[in-house]
């Protein structure tokens, strides 16, 4: 599907407007730099997120422990939120954004095995989904794929072809608490539990695709 993002700010940009404002958190990631104000946290822009040729978008990545550092606990309603805003149009044209249906931690530079997804039952309405060291359980022998392609936040760039998928999967994850809970998908959201599933693997939707002959046997997958 479409889709991800990151609450990253290069150290050498960081800056406020408006009245002087109390940092009260201040943590490093890696090599970005992770900012919460009192009253403001920085937004997931599109800048933010790993472009493909980004080895971290392809390393290997780990279980999270619980319970969960603040840093996580403030990240992740952060890719929430990006995703959602993406998705309204007003919002997206607003920020800049590239409509985005889910959002995986190693596309924010964070090798960590956790992925969001803003799903829009309709119009205006979402269902959030937080998956934390999720894994498959069960998953149908029916294969489909979406007729019009998948795309993703860390490709910035037109790729056609077929993706094939499971048509339903059952998938067992933590939330934030550290509960487990059991998701059974089916259909487009399936698809997009398994894209962002594969990114926690180091792979992307574009391996999947025969560059010679992108659409090669598409009669043995169901469209949707």
């Amino acid at each position: 599907m479409t889709k991800t993002t990151g609450f990253v700010i290069p150290q050498k940009t960081i800056g406020f407007r408006g009245k002087k404002q109390k940092l009260f958190l201040f943590f490093k990631f890696y090599d970005k730099i992770y900012i919460e104000t009192k009253g403001m946290k920085y937004m997931i822009r599109t800048k933010d997120i790993l472009d493909e040729k980004d080895p971290r978008v392809r390393a290997k990545n780990t279980d999270i422990e619980f319970p969960l550092c603040s840093e996580y606990k403030n990240i992740i309603p952060e890719m929430l939120k990006h995703l959602r805003y993406s998705q309204i149009e007003k919002l997206s044209k607003k920020y800049d954004l590239r409509p985005g249906m889910g959002l995986a931690a190693p596309q924010l530079g964070i090798n960590k095995n956790f992925f969001v997804v803003c799903y829009e039952v309709k119009e205006g309405v979402f269902e959030d989904y937080i998956l934390i060291n999720p894994k498959i359980i069960s998953y149908s022998e029916e294969m489909i794929y979406a007729g019009e392609g998948e795309g993703c936040l860390s490709v910035n760039r037109e790729v056609e072809g077929i993706v094939p998928r499971h048509a339903r999967i059952t998938v067992e994850a933590y939330d934030m608490e550290g509960k487990l809970h059991k998701y059974r998908v089916r259909e487009d959201l399936a698809i997009a539990f398994q894209h962002e599933l594969d990114h926690l693997n180091g792979i992307l939707f574009v391996d999947y695709i025969d560059s010679k002959d992108p659409y090669k046997n598409a009669d043995l997958y169901r469209e949707i």
